[in-house]
């Protein structure tokens, strides 16, 4: 999937060079919880957070495949699911490859790419970040 120029669908949640796409989230100064997508002040101790990386690997926690009309012109059928990230104790819901949505299993390692991946708010293509199957070494 390439999206050459294409603004992402969001701002603040991923950033990407092309070759390397990592999630952004926040980390609470104060206690060290980790939020995605980020917050400006943790729910915990109200103290300010800042923005740090939360990489670009995990593992399938949980995952389905949706067949009704997908939103925002994503491809039908799609996955979403749970990954629990690689190197934060977190566990969030994304979006999956819709290359691959009927090959997902759960416990597999997935791998976080970007790329033109239907609609943002506003009709135009945009720049989405989704797992993918991680490549076998």
């Amino acid at each position: 999937m390439s999206g050459d120029n294409l603004p992402p669908f969001a701002e603040g949640i991923f950033r990407s060079d092309g070759a390397l796409t990592e999630l952004v989230g926040s980390r609470c100064p104060t206690c060290g919880a980790r939020h995605f997508p980020a917050r400006a002040h943790c729910p915990d101790d109200m103290a300010e957070t800042e923005t740090v990386s939360l990489g670009a690997s995990g593992t399938l926690y949980s995952a389905t495949v949706v067949r009704t009309k997908p939103p925002f012109g994503l491809p039908a059928p799609y996955a979403v699911g749970y990954v629990d990230l690689d190197d934060h104790p977190l566990r969030i819901f994304m979006l999956l490859d819709p290359a691959h949505a009927e090959d997902f299993r759960i416990g597999m390692a997935l791998d976080l790419r970007s790329g033109a991946l239907g609609v943002g708010l506003d009709g135009e293509p945009c720049i989405r970040p989704y797992f993918t199957p991680a490549l076998k070494d």
